[in-house]
């Protein structure tokens, strides 16, 4: 009975010999957004641009606009001012918004947008981490009017796992931003 034991372990060892394992690769999750096209709305605001034909849109009394991806649950929120000698003001207190985020971030960046000829000056802000808006933006004439806005998803924020929805809707942003014209 050992012999017969011993004798079938000694056959599991040699059996177990040879054959490495291969440990399988990392997967890489692949995610395919479709390509928008984008259409100019004419708001009954001081403001016009270019939005996604994959999103929607609700206008309030006050030019305030939501920017919806329901696809994405997300939401870009958008606020207008009217400039009544107070510009600094009115960014600083944007600013004030983005920069509370600094206590969740990994880091804020921000990228400077002109055009000279149409008037339209503004930053947009990348905001790294699990934080609750990762995009936000400001556009002014310098003189009458400042629109800002922020991206939110209906999500706990896990920056890791929306980062490519945030660079799909981040690049509809920086279009509205290119396409922004102020009314007279």
């Amino acid at each position: 009975m050992k012999k017969n034991i011993v004798l079938f372990l000694i056959i599991m060892v040699m059996q177990s010999c040879g054959n490495e394992t291969i440990p399988k690769p990392k997967p890489y999750l692949t995610l395919k957004y479709p390509e928008p096209t984008y259409v100019k709305h004419n708001f009954n605001c001081p403001y016009s641009f270019e939005i996604s034909n994959l999103a929607t849109t609700h206008v309030k009394d006050n030019c305030w606009l939501t920017i919806e991806y329901p696809h994405l649950k997300a939401t870009i929120h958008i606020t207008y001012r009217k400039v009544d000698n107070n510009i600094n003001e009115i960014l600083a207190e944007v600013e004030k918004l983005t920069f509370k985020h600094t206590v969740k971030a990994d880091a804020i960046n921000a990228i400077p947008y002109e055009n000279f000829d149409k008037k339209v000056y503004g930053k947009m802000y990348s905001v790294e981490g699990d934080v609750a808006t990762n995009i936000q933006f400001r556009v002014t004439d310098s003189v009458n009017n400042v629109l800002a806005g922020a991206l939110y998803f209906y999500v706990k924020p896990n920056y890791d796992s929306i980062l490519p929805a945030v660079k799909y809707i981040e690049k509809d942003i920086i279009h509205l931003v290119e396409t922004i014209e102020w009314k007279k």
